[in-house]
């Protein structure tokens, strides 16, 4: 139990770093290519060389003040701690609310990032979902059952997250660890339910069939749960 309950609570929490993920793969790729320069070309040959006089002594080269060749200031390497504020800015920015966005505009921004972001994961624990259910001998009515569970079991984390957003336990704008365990704590209740609802479904064999053909439903319940739904985060603290 104590697995299925941090996967979920994991999974939760790193849809968003890969939906940034993707944005700033995307934002890059839609920059325009920088026109091609024409190959430099050799003073050589841009001019023929010119007949040497034997009257007149060659000129000296010019050299750079101080002797040496100009060259930029070093770069600063980044520190850990500040690699990981910058992260937590970059999140901030990315997943809180712009200065007077509304939550319509909130919505029509991230929505397509978290759509985008989860397609290939859901799409993926999807396929597993068939392939365990047909190793368990599940048929098409029991499936069904199931989707119906889970409609019920969804709607409870949406509302639980929304709380925890509400109570700041989940903030993009600050690194709350304590609210982010709290919270992961706080879904073993809704996962021991859906557990629960799924062994009325289920027997005990095609449960276990579907646990030693490796499939979480865990893993399944926290990227089919529809994140897009949840309610947009507070305008950020002044």
């Amino acid at each position: 139990m104590a697995r299925a309950t941090w996967a979920l609570a994991a999974t939760t929490l790193v849809f968003a770093a890969s939906t940034a993920w993707l944005y700033r793969e995307n934002r890059q790729l839609r920059q325009p290519l920088p026109a091609a320069a024409p190959p430099p070309v050799k003073a050589a040959e841009a001019a023929p060389p010119a007949a040497s006089d034997p009257w007149t002594p060659p000129t000296p080269a010019r050299a750079t003040p101080g002797g040496k060749p100009p060259s930029l200031p070093d770069a600063k390497e980044e520190s850990r701690m500040e690699r990981r504020q910058r992260r937590q800015q970059e999140f901030a920015a990315m997943f809180g609310r712009e200065g007077g966005e509304t939550e319509d505009e909130y919505r029509a921004r991230v929505v397509p990032l978290i759509k985008t972001g989860l397609a290939v994961p859901r799409a993926r624990v999807e396929d597993m979902r068939k392939e365990a259910e047909a190793k368990a001998h599940v048929t098409p009515e029991q499936s069904q059952k199931l989707d119906r569970a889970f409609d019920k079991i969804y709607g409870d984390v949406l509302d639980y997250t929304n709380k925890a957003v509400a109570a700041g336990e989940l903030s993009p704008y600050e690194r709350n660890v304590a609210g982010w365990l709290e919270y992961a704590g706080g879904l073993g209740g809704i996962l021991q339910d859906a557990q629960g609802q799924i062994g009325q479904v289920l027997s005990p064999d095609q449960v276990r069939a579907m646990t030693d053909s490796g499939f979480e439903w865990g893993e399944y319940l926290g990227l089919e749960a529809p994140w897009e739904k949840l309610v947009p985060p507070p305008p950020p603290p002044h």
